[in-house]
């Protein structure tokens, strides 16, 4: 998962984070928190009616086992993968573009630009 977000950077040469639009260990510790501590080696199955004795089975046996109220694509979990993000963003700071890669030549990506409604 890639993460790009922009604003503008700190521009008071006293502040040690003169340059920065956001300390990159503020954004990898929100990355972490919403999507890598949940989605990391999980199996994440739709949470339908029809499929909940299924996931109460898979659930017994493995340990992590997320269910989502979408089909999970790739293209689907990176619309809840940003709006996961942009919530914890601090103000000024706004998500551009996510890249989620499903294997090392296949990914899909989701842009701010494209997903304003």
């Amino acid at each position: 998962l890639f993460v790009t977000v922009k604003g503008v950077p700190a521009d008071d040469a006293a502040n040690p984070k003169c340059g920065m639009v956001l300390d990159f260990g503020v954004l990898k510790r929100i990355v972490n928190e919403e999507i890598v501590s949940r989605f990391d080696h999980a199996l994440v199955l739709r949470d339908t009616e029809s499929g909940a004795e299924l996931r109460r089975v898979l659930t017994e046996r493995f340990d992590n086992v997320v269910a989502v109220g979408y089909q999970p694509t790739c293209e689907n979990m990176l619309g809840d993968f940003a709006a996961r993000i942009a919530a914890r963003l601090p103000e000024g700071v706004a998500l551009h573009s996510l890249r989620l890669h499903e294997t090392a030549t296949s990914f899909a990506e989701w842009f701010a630009e494209d997903n304003m409604d």
